[in-house]
C-alpha cells in the first residue's frame, strides 16, 4: 500500500492540536455541507472540494427520482466523476458529507492509496422517513474507516451494516455562518418578528403553528411547501418567505427574531437538530420541543424554554414576550451554553479528526 502513514507523516500541528492534513472534501458546496468544509479549513487544514451532486448535473425530476432510488443507478458514475478530478493527488484523509451519491469504488479506491476515510451524515439513513433514499449510503458504510453519526440508534444501525467505527457527535451551528451581524435599520425592520418559525413544512408542523396562532401568538412562517399544509387557509397570512439559503439572511431572520421556535421531524427520530446550536449561537431565544437530549445541552427556564405540546409552548411565548428582560437573559445564557456545549463545527471536526488520526 502506498500514501501517508497511519499517523500523517510529520506534518505540522495546527493551533487546535490535530496536524495539518490534506484533506479531500466530498461533499456539495453549499449549504451546511460548504460550513463544515470551511470550518476544516479554518482549522489549518488543505481542503479541496469535490463536488458529486454538481458532477452529475441533476435536477428536476432526474434528481428526485434518483434521491427515490437511493442513487444506486447513478453512484458508481458519480464515483468515477470524482475519482477522475483527484487524479493522481494524495491526501491524507477523504471526508464524504452525507454519502448519498458516494459508493465503495471511490472509498476503497482512495483506501487502496493509502488514504482515510470518513463519512458524516446528520441526517437519518437507517430511518424509515425517507425508505430508500439511502441505499447506496448502507451499501458503502462498511468501507469506511470511520463512519460518523448524530443519533445514537444510527450507532447500532452502522455496525450492522458492517461499520468498522462508529462515532456518535452533535449536530453544530457554524462560528462564521451562524453569528450575530451588524445589521441596518432597514436590515432589522425586514427581518423582525415576535415567534419565529423558519423551516420547511411536514406533516404535523401545520396544525402546530395553528394552534399557537389560535391562542394568540404572532408567528412568522418562512420556508418552503406551506401551501401543502391542510391548515394553509389559516396560515397565509404568516407566511412571510420561501426557504432562505444565504447565510446572511437566515442568519438575520433568527437575529431579528425575539423567539425562535425548533420543530422536530419524529419520523426522523429528531431529539435535537441543527438548529438547537444556530439559534442560540446567532443569539436569539431557542423554544423547542422538551428531550432528552435538548435538557441535556440547555437549562431548562434559564438557557433555553421547552414545552411538550403547542398550549405550553404558546403559554411560554407570551410570557417571554411580555417579559423582556427575562427573554434577553435566556437568550444570552443560551448563547454562553452553546458555546461551552462545544456544538460546534470547528469543534466537532477537530473530534472526527482527532478519532480518525488515532487509527
Amino acid at each position: 500500500m502506498t500514501g501517508v502513514s497511519a499517523d500523517f507523516g510529520d506534518r505540522r500541528r495546527t493551533e487546535n492540536g490535530v496536524r495539518s492534513l490534506r484533506i479531500a472534501y466530498v461533499g456539495e458546496g453549499k449549504g451546511t455541507s460548504l460550513h463544515r468544509a470551511n470550518a476544516l479549513s479554518r482549522l489549518g487544514h488543505s481542503v479541496d472540494l469535490f463536488d458529486p451532486v454538481a458532477k452529475l448535473g441533476l435536477s428536476g425530476f432526474r434528481r428526485r427520482f434518483h434521491w427515490e432510488t437511493g442513487a444506486l443507478f447513478v453512484g458508481d458514475r458519480a464515483d468515477s466523476e470524482v475519482l477522475a478530478e483527484i487524479g493522481d493527488r494524495q491526501y491524507d484523509v477523504v471526508w464524504v458529507d452525507h454519502g448519498r451519491y458516494t459508493g465503495p469504488k471511490l472509498v476503497r479506491a482512495v483506501r487502496d492509496k493509502g488514504m482515510k476515510t470518513v463519512v458524516l451524515n446528520v441526517d437519518d439513513p437507517f430511518g424509515y422517513r425517507d425508505r430508500l433514499s439511502w441505499l447506496l449510503y448502507r451499501k458503502t458504510v462498511k468501507e469506511y474507516d470511520l463512519v460518523v453519526v448524530v443519533r445514537e440508534p444510527n450507532v447500532a444501525e452502522a455496525k450492522r451494516y458492517g461499520a468498522k467505527d462508529v462515532l456518535k457527535v452533535w449536530r453544530a451551528g457554524d462560528e462564521v455562518a451562524h453569528r450575530a451581524r451588524d445589521l441596518s435599520r432597514e436590515e432589522i425592520e425586514r427581518y423582525q418578528s415576535d415567534v419565529l418559525f423558519l423551516g420547511t413544512w411536514m406533516v404535523g408542523r401545520g396544525a402546530f403553528l395553528k394552534r399557537l396562532i389560535d391562542l394568540g401568538v404572532n408567528v412568522t412562517i418562512i420556508g418552503d411547501r406551506w401551501n401543502r399544509a391542510p391548515e394553509w387557509p389559516a396560515l397565509q397570512s404568516h407566511w412571510k418567505a420561501p426557504g432562505v439559503y444565504e447565510d446572511a439572511d437566515y442568519a438575520g431572520y433568527i437575529q431579528c427574531a425575539k423567539v425562535c421556535i425548533g420543530l422536530l421531524s419524529d419520523q426522523n427520530r429528531d431529539l435535537h437538530t441543527t438548529r438547537t446550536a444556530e439559534i442560540p449561537l446567532i443569539g436569539s431565544l431557542f423554544c423547542a420541543q422538551r428531550t432528552t437530549e435538548h435538557l441535556e445541552l440547555y437549562q431548562d427556564g434559564v438557557e433555553a424554554v421547552f414545552w411538550d405540546d403547542a398550549d405550553e409552548c404558546a403559554r411560554l411565548c407570551k410570557e417571554l414576550l411580555a417579559d423582556p428582560a427575562r427573554l434577553e437573559s435566556i437568550a444570552r445564557a443560551g448563547h454562553e451554553r452553546c458555546l461551552a456545549n462545544g456544538t460546534l463545527n470547528e469543534r466537532v471536526a477537530q473530534i472526527v479528526l482527532e478519532r480518525l488520526c488515532k487509527k
